[in-house]
This record gives structure tokens, C-alpha cells and sequence, in this order.
């Protein structure tokens, strides 16, 4: 399956859970939620009193669980959406929903290949949805992980990304702090970073890059610099779009 008939839905918050200081995920409860795949997303629609709508892209954030689908959230100041998504939108509250989008960047459980994922900042959102399906199909198709991140205190699905998990390599790299007592400095990821925590080329892995569109275009061209099959480099990436 996966893509679904994109029709608006109306689903209600379920539940939320901070990750960041910025960043809050929501669970929605969707009737009718046809499933998705991990990498797709969704769009989010809000109507004012006044009857002005206004309509968001997210990336989904698990894999499908019946009529439960989580997005995760990184509130932007003077926003015009992702303020009230992250601190006023309250379980129980009703939102227009329309997808699962997308059928380029996903990964499927069935797939047995070594995968490389690369996220700068809230792109981690959809490969966490990889790791997760990863997980709940009991796939033992080998990841490794390598994130980009500003401090500490940026890392999304910390706890998660920090409990052992077999065939799953976690790197995170810090472009301005890093943890206390960490050796070296911080810097934005280069070609030594996707050399040495990901798959060498001749293992034909698949690889998925999110994030800002600089950050994207970089390690695209790194991972086509060091061998790999530019059809095998899937990528997603984002600007500001005044959320």
C-alpha cells in the first residue's frame, strides 16, 4: 500500500511529547488512516474563526500504527503555524489531515540492503521514522545513522537514539557545542564524517539525506565524491517557510 487516496480527514490530538526545548511531537488519532510508509509525509490545514486557512508540510515521524500517526514539530518563532501546533494546540483538539505524500523517499522493511542515513537539525524526522520501521518489522537490514546537530540540547529522540539497538551505528555531530568532556571540536559534517560513519560505496547501500538545503546538497555531493551510485543517493530537504 501506501498511498492513499489524498483526501482532507479530520483527526483529533491524542497525545504530545517534547524532544527539544523547540520541538514537540504530536500524535494524532486519524479515522480512515489508510497507512503510510516511513519517509512520507503529511499536510496539516488550520482554519481561523474567520475562515482563513492555512496548510503545513510534515514529515511523519513512526511508522503506521492503525489510525495513529506522529509528527514531530519545531516551533519557529513569529511562526505563523508551528507556535500553535507546539504550545497551544491541546489533546482532544481537532485538525484537517491529508496524505500519506510522497513515494521517492521512503524505505520499505522488506528491503535488505545497508542503509545510510544523514540528517542535519529536524530532518532526522523522517529517517527516525526509518529506524523505527526498522525495528518494528524486525528487519536486519544494517543502518547507520549520522546527525548533525547545533548543541546537546538539539538532539531530537535523544533517549531513543541513545539505548543500544543492534545493527543500528548512531554518529552525531555538533556544529557549536558538543557534550561536556567530548573530545574535539565542533564542525559541520565533511567528508571524514561520512566516510568514517557510513558505508563504503562498494557495499551499495541505500542512502537518505535530510535537512536544510545547503546541508543536503553537500553531503549528496560527498557521498557521490566518495563512489556512490548517485541513484541510490534519495534526498528531502527544507527552507524557511515561515512555520
Amino acid at each position: 500500500m501506501v498511498q492513499g487516496k489524498l483526501a482532507w480527514r479530520v483527526g483529533r490530538l491524542a497525545a504530545v511529547r517534547d524532544e527539544t526545548p523547540s520541538a514537540r511531537t504530536l500524535a494524532l488519532d486519524v479515522p480512515g488512516w489508510p497507512g503510510h510508509l516511513a519517509g512520507q509525509h503529511v499536510d496539516l490545514r488550520l482554519t481561523a474563526a474567520d475562515g482563513y486557512r492555512t496548510t503545513r508540510t510534515y514529515s511523519l515521524a513512526a511508522p503506521a500504527e492503525g489510525e495513529r500517526v506522529e509528527v514531530t514539530v519545531q516551533r519557529v518563532p513569529d511562526g505563523e503555524v508551528s507556535p500553535y501546533l507546539t504550545e497551544v494546540f491541546t489533546v482532544g483538539d481537532p485538525i484537517e489531515l491529508r496524505g500519506p505524500v510522497g513515494g521517492w523517499f521512503v524505505w520499505r522493511p522488506t528491503a535488505p540492503d545497508p542503509v545510510m542515513l544523514v540528517a542535519g537539525g529536524a530532518g532526522i524526522v523522517p529517517l527516525m521514522a526509518m529506524i523505527r520501521a526498522r525495528r518494528r518489522a524486525g528487519s536486519r537490514a544494517p543502518f547507520k545513522l549520522l546527525y548533525s546537530v547545533r548543541t546537546p540540547e538539539d538532539v531530537y529522540y535523544a533517549d531513543e537514539l541513545r539505548r543500544p539497538e543492534p545493527g543500528l551505528d548512531v554518529t552525531i555531530r555538533y556544529t557549536r557545542k558538543g557534550p561536556d568532556g567530548r573530545p574535539g571540536e565542533p564542525h559541520r559534517i565533511g567528508v571524514a564524517d561520512v566516510n568514517t560513519a557510513g558505508w563504503p560505496a562498494e557495499f551499495s547501500p541505500q542512502c537518505f539525506v535530510c535537512g536544510p538545503t545547503g546541508f543536503v546538497e553537500t553531503v549528496a555531493d560527498i557521498l557521490v565524491a566518495l563512489g556512490h551510485d548517485a541513484r541510490r543517493v534519495k534526498t528531502e530537504r527544507f527552507g524557511p517557510s515561515g512555520s
